[in-house]
């Protein structure tokens, strides 16, 4: 593999996205104290419609408004109430971040649903899912683009020192590429979209924001060579959910990052998080198995939970993101 310069600290750890509560200062205040390598933009589900990953994302839309009918949301018409509360919260994340983060000059990640995993959670104001209208979901890939560049500029005005990397959550995606979305009888599921068309699709979004880009998926089969095909420069993925080495072995190889989830999101059977050491050693041993040279690692590497936290109790999420930290540091030192 060639040497490359990373869009983040050797040894960084981050998070992958939503915490638990409400108070976004104090979410903020968290991830900037444990996670000072790589800080990211908590996401905050429990605040409600608007907070969680459809609406925030959804919220940022170029000419597509939408709305929450019967508690799901849909395209709508013409902005109204639901649009208004999903950008207020995002307005209100990203001036608190400007005031807790003044100053800071490292890498910072923000987090939005990429176009795949929209367009099987939205729908269309008719019925059924966008993804059922190949024309809805490029139209639907086309607003998402324009929406993050001018959210990444957004970010990059309140904090002028630092540099943003995206992330694109797409748990939706390897049940797209399968044909495997329920419709909403349940009786069928809608036709499983082209990994060509997959392909050109997340390239254009990750082309379009102008800023180093990755994908997570923390599902089983993520599609690892369309990812890297994309132009993203990591995957973020559940390391419990890799059953085979060798997709990610070639794709490490190619030059991808990996954002390692190797902190268990809930306890352990005796009620504990995991320690800094155990992740450490997870994330060791599975390099290892990969045949690669460990000075590698730390820089290729970033340590993150195995998926978002809002499940969790503000106690044992800061643990876990603090155990996180602390495993990276160690594999720094190796």
């Amino acid at each position: 593999m060639t040497d490359q310069a990373w869009p983040w600290p050797a040894g960084a750890a981050t998070g992958i996205g939503s915490l638990p509560g409400t108070d976004i200062a104090e979410a903020q205040r968290v991830v900037l104290g444990e996670l000072p390598a790589l800080p990211h933009l908590p996401e905050l589900p429990a605040r409600g419609p608007g907070a969680d990953l459809l609406g925030r994302t959804a919220g940022l839309l170029v000419e597509l408004p939408v709305e929450v009918y019967a508690a799901r949301w849909r395209i709508a018409p013409r902005p109204g109430r639901d649009l208004r509360r999903a950008r207020d919260l995002m307005e209100r994340d990203l001036d608190q971040l400007a005031e807790q983060a003044e100053g800071y000059a490292g890498p910072v990640k923000i987090q939005a649903a990429g176009p795949f995993t929209l367009a099987a959670g939205l729908e269309l104001p008719i019925g059924g899912r966008m993804l059922r209208d190949p024309g809805a979901v490029r139209d639907l890939t086309g607003s998402l683009a324009e929406g993050l560049r001018t959210h990444v500029a957004a970010v990059a005005r309140r904090l002028p020192n630092a540099t943003v990397l995206l992330q694109l959550d797409e748990p939706s995606l390897p049940t797209v590429l399968a044909g495997r979305v329920p419709t909403e009888s349940g009786l069928g599921a809608y036709r499983a979209v082209d990994p060509n068309l997959a392909r050109s699709l997340l390239h254009t979004v990750v082309e379009a924001v102008g800023v180093p880009t990755v994908v997570h998926c923390c599902a089983p089969d993520v599609p690892l060579e369309l990812i890297r095909s994309t132009g993203a420069v990591g995957v973020a993925l559940d390391l419990s959910l890799v059953t085979d080495l060798d997709p990610l072995g070639e794709a490490i190889d190619a030059g991808l990052g990996l954002l390692a989830g190797a902190a268990s999101t809930g306890p352990s059977p005796d009620g504990r998080p995991p320690t800094s050491a155990e992740v450490a050693d997870r994330v060791r041993q599975l390099w290892d198995r990969l045949g690669f040279p460990r000075r590698q690692l730390a820089e290729q590497v970033v340590i993150t939970p195995a998926c978002g936290l809002a499940g969790a109790s503000a106690q044992y999420a800061r643990a876990v993101l603090a155990a996180c930290r602390d495993a990276g540091r160690r594999l720094a030192e190796d």
